[in-house]
């Protein structure tokens, strides 16, 4: 069996007790993720409480500013009724020096233990120790939401371009990126969640045409953040992105 050091955080208070992963994946309970939306997250219509499950590769666990963090950041757009809880656990390196996506939703089908139940919703946050396979040379990737409610952050990536002359410090910087991975959770932009008013960045995908919004492209690539967190702050959502999450159930 594989074990996990578990974490289970609420406010800013920790637990700490050992998890069990049987090694055959597909007998843990899961449920069908694919059927979740935005709106599921923002409005209490489904659920009532949420689930953030963040999981490590050891040595590569989340600062505990950006968790208490996103847990206000969270708090501050969703109605859950039932509250927001985080947990924390962490997960044998592969030594690998590059991850695919491929590699990542393999590793979350073995690692994963909250899914959508009841009228709990769950979300899971995945950081690795290395480099994403598809990175281009001049500028690197940092985190990716690639499912309903799935988000892997790169924090060698993180580490690398934090803490340094000109760079954002590391919790400003890996904040930033797993708010603006969760923004893209939430629907953004015109990712799930309609716009109210068209602001769109078409070039750049599902993002926000505003430079000093959270939900700006250059949120998730390492060259052009460098210069989008030069004031050491982390962005908020625009007008515009707070009116979308609203008019989909949202505060």
């Amino acid at each position: 069996m594989k074990y996990l050091k578990l974490f289970i955080i609420a406010g800013l208070s920790i637990t700490v007790f050992t998890h069990c992963v049987k090694d055959n994946p597909s007998e843990e309970p899961s449920a069908n993720i694919a059927s979740v939306e935005p709106r599921d997250f923002l409005s209490e219509s489904v659920y009532d409480r949420l689930i953030a499950e963040f999981v490590y590769m050891e040595g590569n666990e989340p600062t505990t500013e950006t968790i208490s963090n996103l847990k206000t950041f969270l708090e501050k757009q969703l109605n859950k009724s039932e509250g927001i809880s985080v947990t924390m656990s962490s997960v044998p390196s592969l030594g690998k020096s590059a991850y695919s996506l491929d590699d990542i939703k393999k590793l979350e089908k073995d690692y994963r233990t909250a899914y959508p139940q009841g009228s709990n919703l769950a979300s899971w946050c995945f950081f690795v120790d290395a480099d994403y396979s598809d990175n281009e040379e001049n500028s690197k990737v940092l985190g990716i939401t690639y499912s309903s409610s799935s988000i892997v952050i790169f924090k060698k990536t993180i580490r690398e371009f934090s803490n340094g002359f000109g760079q954002p410090s590391e919790k400003v910087l890996e904040t930033t990126v797993v708010e603006h991975e969760f923004g893209h959770i939430l629907g953004l932009v015109n990712n799930g969640t309609n716009m109210v008013e068209f602001h769109q960045d078409v070039i750049n995908g599902r993002h926000c045409d505003n430079k000093d919004c959270l939900m700006y492209f250059a949120a998730e690539h390492s060259g052009p953040i460098l210069n989008f967190l030069s004031g050491g702050i982390i962005p908020p959502f625009c007008e515009e992105c707070r009116n979308d999450l609203k008019n989909n159930g949202g505060k």
